[in-house]
Order: structure tokens, then C-alpha cells, then sequence
């Protein structure tokens, strides 16, 4: 079955407004014009923005859309992030959508810029993984970018990491590092990590020319800074598994280069806005 271009602003549009959006149909003037602004509630950083002005022009695209505060803004309660102007039917319609995804988004950007600036270190990079919702993977890797964070690899296609899993089918070191060589030929432009859970296999996969990355999951400190100090200006480590805002400080002190974490996509807290209108005199 051949794939078909995945919309999600045009899927949340068919979930949410179906028919129709009955409430407006009965209650509200189609030809009363207003002027709505999306304010935050709390302090925040911005994502999203595009992608909620865009709902509002596919709703209707007469509506006037102005984007105040753009992604990766510091915003404070009562910031004015977006102004809208046009038909209270149409922003009406749009108005629940675009707010689920800025909402969504800017948690992500929120919570991107704590794991930042928890780290203090500007030489560790903190990145997101492939724990996305499904078919929102672009808008909430472009929220973590907004937030000071970096994307690890987009999907299968654009980088190997070899798990623990993967290893199940190799018979032995000489075998797995066959693997590693035949596929630096085949694919010379594709990364290579493969993940590590002991000291004993970091050294075991430093032995191997053709690994760029080695990802430390579940390691203590003392065992990543170890890693590290082994690998020196010959790969890169990357900390995984664990990581939260207490312990981030630590973990990017051992000289790791990168720290992902899944929690930065899979477990945020919406950001609290609103829209107000105001009837426009005609």
C-alpha cells in the first residue's frame, strides 16, 4: 500500500469540527467581525506558533493572523503570543485545535529550556528521542529545536543505533564488527551509535573504527565520566535513561557530548493560554 502525505493540522480540523460546528451555526452572527488575541497564562517559552496561525487560515483564509511572540520566546503571563482578526464564526471554529497545539508545544519548548538550563553546560547538547506522538514527530522535534534542545535522529532512516535488541542476532564480536564495516561501505553518510550498559562494551566498541557514537544508557556518572576519559577525541558518548532536572547537572559535568532524554516529548505539561475576542465596530 503506497503511504499518503500525513497532515495533522488538516486531521485535528475533520476530528474536531466534523459537519460542522453547531454551537456557532446557531448562536453566533455570521457576519460579526471581532479581534482575538492567544495570551499566556504562566511563564513559557513559545512553539508551535506557525502551525497555530495556519489552523486558523485553513479554517478560513480571509482571517488575519499576527504571530507576536515567535517560537523560542520568553513569554510571561499575560504576553500577548498571537493576534487574530476576522469572522467570530471562523476563529471560533479554529480556536480549540490551534490552541491544543500551541498548548502542547510550547510544553515541550518549556520543559526543552529547564532540561537546558538545569545542565549549565554549553558544550552538552540535550536531545530528544523517537518517544513522539504519533504523527506529530516534526512540529514537536521543531519545539524542542525552539527551546534550546537539538534532534537526535528523525526515524529509522537517517541514522543506525544498534540496542540491545539487535544484538540478540549477532554471534560474536568479530561478526557484529563485520556489520558495522559493511555498512560504513553501503551507507557512508548514515551515523553509527550503539548503545552500551557496561564499561566492559565501551571497550569492546571503542576497537572498532567505525562507530561515531557509543550511548551510555543507565550509567552512573562515575561510569560515564570513566566512558568518556576511555573514548577521548575518538567518538562521541551520548547519556541516556534516567536523566531528570535534578540530576542533569551532574550527568553533563563527566564530559558526555550529548543527553537525551524522552521525557522532553512523552511526558509534558501543556502550557496554560487563552484566546479573549473583542466585537470589532463596524
Amino acid at each position: 500500500m503506497k503511504p499518503t502525505p500525513f497532515d495533522p493540522i488538516a486531521i485535528a480540523i475533520q476530528e474536531d469540527v466534523g459537519k460542522g460546528d453547531v454551537t456557532t451555526e446557531f448562536f453566533v452572527p455570521p457576519d460579526l467581525r471581532v479581534s482575538a488575541r492567544i495570551i499566556a497564562r504562566e511563564k513559557a517559552i513559545t512553539a508551535g506558533t506557525e502551525t497555530a496561525a495556519e489552523v486558523f487560515r485553513r479554517i478560513d483564509p480571509a482571517t488575519q493572523v499576527r504571530i507576536v511572540s515567535a517560537d523560542g520566546s520568553n513569554v510571561n503571563p499575560g504576553d500577548l503570543i498571537i493576534e487574530i482578526d476576522g469572522l467570530a464564526c471562523s476563529i471560533l471554529k479554529a480556536e480549540r485545535v490551534a490552541l491544543n497545539f500551541l498548548q502542547h508545544l510550547c510544553g515541550i519548548a518549556t520543559l526543552t529550556r529547564k532540561f537546558v538550563d538545569a545542565a549549565g553546560n554549553d558544550h552538552v547538547k540535550i536531545l530528544d528521542t523517537r518517544k513522539t506522538t504519533p504523527g506529530l514527530r516534526a512540529l514537536e522535534k521543531a519545539a524542542v529545536v525552539a527551546g534550546g534542545g537539538a534532534n537526535h535522529r528523525f526515524g529509522l532512516f537517517d541514522m543506525a543505533l544498534v540496542k540491545d535488541n539487535h544484538l540478540v542476532a549477532h554471534l560474536g564480536f568479530t561478526t557484529f564488527a563485520e556489520t558495522v564495516r559493511r555498512l560504513r561501505q553501503q551507507r557512508p553518510n548514515v551515523r553509527i551509535e550503539v548503545e552500551a550498559d557496561r564499561l566492559e562494551q565501551v571497550r569492546t566498541l571503542l576497537k572498532i573504527d567505525d562507530v561515531d557514537l557509543i550511548l551510555l544508557d543507565n550509567m552512573k556518572p562515575a561510569q560515564i565520566r570513566e566512558a568518556v576519559a576511555l573514548g577521548k577525541n575518538k567518538v562521541k558518548f551520548e547519556a541516556s535513561g534516567g536523566v531528570t532536572l535534578k540530576n542533569i547537572r551532574q550527568i553533563a559535568a563527566t564530559g558526555v557530548d550529548y543527553i537525551s532524554i524522552g521525557a522532553l516529548t512523552h511526558s509534558v505539561r501543556a502550557i496554560d493560554l487563552s484566546l479573549e475576542m473583542t466585537p470589532v465596530a463596524v
